[in-house]
C-alpha cells in the first residue's frame, strides 16, 4: 500500500526508482493542465452553440424546460435541489452567454497553470449548470464525466494558493479517487460492450465501427479498410484496455504504470481514428493518476521537474486539506454503491447519474455498434413541388457526412452538437426527436441561429418555400474510387415529408410545445 506524500521529499526522490515512496507534484500539475484544456474546449463549444440550441429562440429553449421542471417539482427551489443549475434563476440569452464566457476565461487561467479550490469549484458549478439545462444536447456521458472529474480536481488544490507548484502536497486520497474514476470508466465501457452486442464478443465490431461512428475523422476510412485480421486484433486491444488494464491501476508501481500506459495509448488510438468530442481527452485525465513523479520526471521538461522538487523540499502538509480529502473519499465511497451495483447487473445501463450533483456516475460507450450508416439530410427548395421537378438543395452539416466529395474532417475534441444529435436521430424517427420540427420551421424562416449550426445557407437571399428531411445510407467509397470521392449515398426515403412555413399541422405542433406563439 502506498503512503501519503511526505513533507521531507527531496529533488532526488523525484528521479528515484522502485524503492522510493511515490509523490504526485508533477502528476497534479499535468492533471490540472489537461483538465483546464478540456474545460476550455467545453466552454468554447457553449459560447458558440448554446444560444441557438437552448436560448430563448433556440431549438430546445431552456426557459420552457425550466418552467415545466418547476411545475413538476413544485417550485424553483425544489427543482434546484433536484437538478442544480444557475439557470433556475436567470436563463436569458445573456445569462447563457455570461456563464459560457466566464467559464471559458476561468478555464484559460487553469490551463495557464493557476488553480485553487474556489476557482475549480466555480468552474464545476458553471459547467454543471450548462449540463443540467442542456437537455438533449448535453445528454452524453462525457458531460457528467467532466462534472465528476472537475469535482475531484477541487480537492487536489489548496484553498487559496494558485501557484502551479504550491507548498501543499496533493492529498493521496484524491489521487486514489482519480484511479477509482478511471477504473469505473474503463471497466464499465468494457462490460457494456461484452453484454451489449455479439459483434464485440465475436471480434467483428471494428468491421463496422469506423464507418458508422458518429462523426468519422480523416483516418477513419483508412482504418475501415484495414485487413480484417488487424481489425479483430483491435477488438482484443479494446478488451485489454477496458477489461484487464483497469484492475492493474491498484497494483504497485510497475503494474500501475503499465496499466496507465495501456489506457492512455488506447485513448490516443480513439483520438486519431474518429471524432468522439473531448471524451478521450477527458478519460486520459484520471488515467494520469496511475503515474507518480518518478515517471513524469523522465518525460517533462527539467524546469518543471526542478520546480516540483523545490516545492517538495519546502512542503507543508495541511491537516484540513488532508481531512477534507478523506471526507470526500468517504462520500464517494457511499455514492459508489449504486454505480457498482449497476456495473455488476446484467441489465447494466451506461452514462447515468445517481445523485443530483453528478458526483459518482456510471459510464460506457458503444454498447452496440450499428452495421449500417444512416444520415438525415435537410433539403430545401424555392420551386413548386407539385410537378416533381423541384430542385432541392441540401443543408450541409459542418462535420457530419453530407456530400460524397467532402472529406471527413478532424473536429474533436471540439463538439458540434447538432451533428451529434442528428447521428442519433437518423437511427430513429422525427417523432422521437421532436425538436427537428422546430429546426425545419426555423430553416423555413432563415433563422440566423438555426442556420449557423450548418456549414452554410443554401438560400442566403430569401428563405426556401419548402423543406424536407431525407434519409440516406452512406458507405465509405472503396479504395480505387475516383479521386476526391469519400462516400457513396443511397436515398432511402423521406424522414420528414415536404412542409412549408404555413403547414397547419406543423404550426399546431410547434404551438403545443410553446416553440412558436
Amino acid at each position: 500500500m502506498e503512503i501519503a506524500n511526505k513533507t521531507d521529499a527531496t529533488p532526488a526522490s523525484l528521479f528515484a526508482g522502485q524503492d522510493a515512496r511515490p509523490s504526485y507534484w508533477l502528476t497534479r500539475f499535468v492533471i490540472l493542465r489537461l483538465l483546464g484544456l478540456v474545460y476550455v474546449l467545453a466552454f468554447l463549444v457553449a459560447v458558440n452553440q448554446i444560444v441557438p440550441l437552448v436560448g430563448q429562440n433556440g431549438l430546445l429553449p431552456a426557459g420552457i424546460y425550466i418552467k415545466y421542471l418547476g411545475i413538476a417539482y413544485g417550485s424553483a427551489g425544489a427543482g434546484f435541489v433536484r437538478l442544480p443549475t444557475i439557470f433556475w434563476f436567470w436563463h436569458s440569452d445573456t445569462a447563457l452567454l455570461t456563464v459560457a464566457w466566464l467559464g471559458l476565461v476561468l478555464s484559460l487561467v487553469v490551463l495557464a497553470g493557476y488553480a485553487n479550490a474556489p476557482l475549480l469549484t466555480l468552474l464545476w458549478f458553471l459547467y454543471m449548470s450548462i449540463v443540467h439545462a442542456g437537455q438533449d444536447w448535453y445528454s452524453y456521458g462525457w458531460e457528467i464525466q467532466l462534472t465528476e472529474t472537475g469535482f475531484l480536481a477541487i480537492f487536489l488544490c489548496p484553498l487559496l494558493d494558485m501557484r502551479p507548484f504550491p507548498k501543499r502536497p496533493p492529498p493521496f486520497p484524491v489521487i486514489v479517487l482519480f484511479r477509482w474514476l478511471v477504473f469505473r470508466i474503463m471497466l464499465g465501457a468494457g462490460l457494456i460492450k461484452y453484454r451489449g452486442d455479439k459483434v464485440w464478443r465475436d471480434g467483428t465490431a471494428l468491421y463496422y465501427y469506423f464507418q458508422t461512428q458518429p462523426i468519422p475523422g480523416p483516418l477513419s476510412r483508412w482504418f475501415h479498410f484495414l485487413p480484417r485480421a488487424l481489425l479483430k486484433a483491435g477488438v482484443w486491444f479494446n478488451w485489454l484496455a477496458e477489461l484487464m488494464a483497469p484492475w492493474f491501476v491498484w497494483w504497485p508501481r510497475p503494474g500501475r504504470h503499465i496499466a496507465g500506459v495501456v489506457i492512455v495509448l488506447f485513448q490516443l488510438t480513439l483520438i486519431i481514428s474518429g471524432n468522439l468530442s473531448f471524451l478521450n481527452w477527458l478519460t486520459i485525465i484520471p488515467a494520469l493518476a496511475c503515474f507518480d513523479d518518478g515517471f513524469w520526471a523522465k518525460l517533462l521538461p527539467r524546469i518543471l521537474v526542478r520546480k516540483a522538487a523545490a516545492a517538495a523540499e519546502t512542503a507543508e502538509e495541511s491537516s484540513p486539506m488532508l481531512t477534507t480529502s478523506w471526507i470526500v473519499a468517504g462520500i464517494v465511497a457511499l455514492l459508489s454503491i449504486q454505480p457498482v451495483l449497476n456495473m455488476l447487473s446484467p441489465g447494466q445501463v451506461m452514462n447515468s447519474s445517481f445523485d443530483p450533483l453528478d458526483l459518482v456516475n456510471t459510464y460506457g460507450a458503444f454498447g452496440s455498434v450499428g452495421q449500417e450508416r444512416y444520415n438525415v439530410v435537410f433539403e430545401g427548395t424555392t420551386d413548386d413541388t407539385t410537378g416533381g421537378k423541384a430542385q432541392w438543395k441540401p443543408y450541409v452539416y459542418k462535420y457530419l457526412p453530407t456530400l460524397p466529395d467532402k472529406a471527413p474532417p478532424q473536429i474533436a475534441p471540439y463538439q458540434p452538437h447538432l451533428d451529434w444529435q442528428m447521428w442519433f436521430a437518423a437511427m430513429g424517427t422525427a417523432g422521437q426527436y421532436p425538436w427537428t420540427y422546430n429546426l425545419v420551421y426555423k430553416l423555413l424562416h432563415n433563422d440566423p441561429g438555426a442556420v449557423s449550426l450548418f456549414a452554410g445557407n443554401p438560400f442566403p437571399n430569401r428563405p426556401p418555400r419548402f423543406i424536407r428531411a431525407v434519409l440516406y445510407r452512406y458507405q465509405f467509397a472503396k479504395p480505387g474510387s475516383p479521386k476526391g470521392i469519400y462516400w457513396t449515398m443511397e436515398r432511402l426515403g423521406d424522414w420528414i415529408p415536404v412542409v412549408s412555413k404555413d403547414d397547419s399541422r406543423l404550426l399546431k405542433f410547434l404551438r403545443s410545445e410553446e416553440w412558436v406563439k
